[in-house]
């Protein structure tokens, strides 16, 4: 794709996929012994090393691995009061699908989580959808939606870009989806730069 997908290599997505996707895996097949909660994220948090440092622990064992949320499109639906840029949101569109990763996550860290996705502050809220992962159907599944939706799309910076393209290689989701995702933000970000450029000139 570009030079901010491929800074993930070959190797550390095979150390990955070894370690913590098998693990995860044989987590959702034992009991744990603490109450958790299913979490489909489909922007920053699909990167578990940028969710580690929301929840302050290792993250990795979480992932169960890439999912699909079905009848519903990515948007740009939100101003990120922290990256003072555009943030992902996702909206009902029958037909369309989200690609994103599937966590199980110690209801412990929900709070961690409500803080990052600004749910004190009226950012986003909870809704609760079905996912597909692995073969297996999974009902009952966090995700977050904006709830103020701006009526334009705004673009994200370059942290951002990058941190969702990471999460994407990282956990595997499908190359197709993540030519669209890339493609999705690249052209937001010219857009942005255009219409700055004329606003300047």
């Amino acid at each position: 794709m570009s030079t901010r997908t491929h800074s993930v290599s070959s190797h550390e997505r095979s150390l990955y996929r070894h370690s913590a996707v098998s693990t995860a895996h044989s987590m959702h097949h034992s009991q744990l012994s603490e109450p958790v909660f299913y979490y489909f994220a489909y922007g920053s948090c699909m990167c578990p090393v940028d969710l580690k440092r929301t929840l302050g622990e290792n993250t990795y064992p979480y992932v169960v691995g890439h999912a699909t949320l079905r009848d519903y499109r990515l948007r740009f639906s939100r101003r990120s009061l922290r990256r003072n840029c555009g943030a992902l949101d996702v909206v009902p569109e029958l037909g369309s699908t989200v690609e994103g990763v599937l966590y199980r996550i110690p209801w412990r860290l929900s709070d961690r989580l409500d803080e990052r996705e600004e749910v004190p502050r009226g950012g986003y809220r909870h809704e609760i959808v079905a996912v597909d992962s692995g073969g297996y159907s999974y009902t009952d599944v966090r995700t977050y939606v904006v709830i103020d939706k701006l009526p334009q799309e705004l673009a994200p910076n370059d942290w951002y870009f990058n941190v969702v393209m990471r999460g994407a290689v990282t956990c595997g989701l499908p190359e197709q989806y993540c030519w669209q995702l890339f493609n999705h933000m690249h052209t937001l970000q010219q857009q942005q730069s255009w219409k700055q450029n004329l606003q300047s000139a």
